[in-house]
Order: structure tokens, then C-alpha cells, then sequence
């Protein structure tokens, strides 16, 4: 029962729609703005960089604690699917009638929580890439490519691994439609000069 009630907690944490919910203090559904996606990318365009940055701060707190909690009260390989349950939960999450972000921000959190040395080598690189290109779903996209092999090069379990290049696999899925519009041209670059107001921009977002 410990094990199972964990998940759910994993679940539950990782439903938690902070990008909605930073929406609705500023008036707005970020379910009807920018790309409609509910994730820290849009509440930055939409919001602001301020807003942004908590939101996806938060976000990584989420699959962070999930498994911190995982690792307290349970044994391998329950911390795996506690990361895995709150990649979900953000990603189909039942308050909002399981329609969420993309679960980059969420599964990094967990990914610290489980391989804190790859998973902060990532960071740092998406944090480049993000800085020169601008991109979101680029750094993401470059990011979750790398990260198994991090994974595998410090010598994680095998199940680590698995897990590792399947949510890797899952975060360049949920970025098909990125991909489409990096190759057209039409993906948007993040502002970094000043805080966005809502109603400045719109169009596609990570």
C-alpha cells in the first residue's frame, strides 16, 4: 500500500497546474493564449519572465519531491515510477481534464532527484542552448537526446537507463509540432530584454 500511495502522491503532485494557476492571479486562462499550452514557456511569453521562471521552477519542484518522497518511503524500483507517475500527471492532468504541458520542466526535477549529476549537466546545457538560440523546444529537444547517454556514462542502473531514454524518447514526441515549425521558420524565440505583456505576442510555443 506504501508503494502504491506514493505513485498517487507522484501523480497528484505532478497534476498540479502551476502555469494555470499563475494564469488565473493575472485574469487569464493560459489554456486560451500563446499556444495554448499549459507549461513555463508560454506563461513566459504570455506572462512574463518574472512568472515564467516560477512556474517552471515549481515545475521541477514537482517531479523533484515526487521521487525525494519515493526514495524516503520506498525501494527500486518505486522511485522509477514515482518520477514516471509525475511526468504524467503533468502531462494529463486530472484538474484540468487531462490536458497539460509537455513534461520537460517535471521530469528534469525527477531526473535530479534520481541522477543529480546528468541531470544538472542537462540543465546547464539547455540552459545554453535556450540562451543562444532562443528556443525552448530546442534546448529541450538537444537536451532530452543527451540525456541517456549521460545516464549511461555515469554508470546508473540499467533501469535508469531504460527510464532515461523513454522519457527522452517522450519529450521529443510532445515536441513533433516544434520540430514542424522549426523547419518552416515559424517557431517563436523567447524575449529575453523585458518582461512580455499579455497580448504582445502570439503564435506557437514549447
Amino acid at each position: 500500500m506504501t508503494q502504491l500511495f506514493v505513485v498517487l502522491v507522484a501523480y497528484l503532485l505532478g497534476s498540479i497546474p502551476f502555469a494555470y494557476l499563475a494564469g488565473r492571479t493575472q485574469g487569464i486562462d493560459i489554456r486560451t493564449v500563446g499556444s495554448k499550452n499549459v507549461g513555463a514557456s508560454n506563461v513566459f511569453r504570455e506572462l512574463g519572465k518574472g512568472i515564467g521562471v516560477t512556474v517552471m521552477a515549481l515545475d521541477i519542484a514537482k517531479g523533484l519531491v515526487a521521487v525525494l518522497i519515493a526514495n524516503s518511503e520506498t525501494s527500486s524500483p518505486w522511485p522509477l515510477i514515482a518520477a514516471a507517475a509525475a511526468i504524467v500527471g503533468h502531462v494529463f492532468p486530472v484538474w484540468l481534464r487531462f490536458k497539460g504541458g509537455k513534461g520537460v520542466a517535471v521530469a528534469g526535477g525527477a531526473m535530479i532527484g534520481l541522477v543529480p549529476i546528468p541531470a544538472v549537466i542537462v540543465v546547464v546545457l539547455w540552459v545554453v542552448v535556450v540562451g543562444v538560440t532562443r528556443y525552448v523546444s530546442v534546448g529541450s529537444i538537444a537536451a532530452a537526446a543527451v540525456f541517456p547517454f549521460l545516464v549511461l556514462a555515469f554508470g546508473a542502473p540499467w533501469p535508469t537507463v531504460v527510464f532515461a531514454a523513454l522519457a527522452a524518447i517522450m519529450v521529443i514526441v510532445r515536441h513533433r509540432a516544434n520540430i514542424t515549425r522549426l523547419r518552416r521558420g515559424e517557431e517563436l524565440r523567447l524575449d529575453f530584454r523585458r518582461s512580455r505583456a499579455h497580448g504582445t505576442e502570439r503564435g506557437p510555443n514549447t
